[in-house]
């Protein structure tokens, strides 16, 4: 593993996303959103779509988890759900790209063996990090070869509904890194520097935080409820 990638271990990855109904989304903003993320003591960025990530890149050069975000009819999944959706990914390059490794059936019905496979033959050195949201999920996902699991998913899914990514001190954190091979990103609701800390210190390689970093319209809500009384 190269050492633009050695350097996210046990530091911070900010997701640096706005989708079209919200009121940043832009890829000129999305960029200047990694500048600040970087100057706040970011190693990496997480981001959705070609178009910002190549805003990014103008901006900072820290390694990249890139995905896109699409909505198919047939399918639950949105996060990098077929091979259309690698393609564009892969026009610039992101340091890894991130898919849905749920259950869920894939647009088309295809299963995620399927379109691992396809994908390991199409770009054999990419690296690929899976989104998941259960235990069982995450060893599947190792089982398969993805080079990073993460807990991306965790509380989103019919399956994981239930769950919370730091109930019991992180208990599903700790089972993923404690069962499988691949490194663990740990990923999902970790909304206090605090919780950010703990993940790596139960043996997570990296941590994301989006929202409550880079999307103003939640944090804002949460000051507005809180006065609401």
């Amino acid at each position: 593993m190269d050492g633009k990638i050695e350097s996210l271990k046990g530091k911070l990855i900010v997701s640096c996303q706005a989708l079209p109904h919200e009121p940043l989304h832009s890829s000129f903003i999305m960029g200047r959103m990694a500048l600040a993320a970087k100057e706040g003591g970011a190693y990496g960025i997480r981001a959705n779509t070609k178009e910002d990530i190549a805003e990014i890149r103008k901006n900072v050069d820290l390694p990249i988890i890139g995905i896109v975000k699409r909505d198919y009819d047939d399918s639950e999944i949105y996060i990098t759900p077929t091979m259309k959706e690698v393609d564009e990914l892969m026009e610039v390059r992101p340091e890894i790209i991130a898919v849905d490794a749920t259950l869920a059936a894939r647009p088309g019905g295809k299963t995620l063996d399927v379109f691992f496979r396809e994908i390991r033959e199409k770009y054999p050195d990419q690296l690929l990090m899976a989104d998941c949201s259960t235990v069982d999920e995450a060893l599947h996902a190792d089982a398969l070869g993805f080079d990073f699991i993460g807990t991306t998913l965790v509380g989103y899914t019919p399956q994981s509904r239930e769950l919370k990514i730091e109930n019991n001190d992180f208990e599903i954190i700790r089972e993923i890194v404690a069962k499988v091979k691949h490194r663990v990103i740990a990923e999902g609701n970790i909304n206090t520097p605090e919780k950010a800390k703990r993940v790596i210190e139960l043996g997570a390689f990296s941590v994301v935080v989006g929202s409550i970093i880079t999307r103003p319209q939640l944090i804002t809500k949460s000051f507005a409820q809180a006065l609401d009384f």
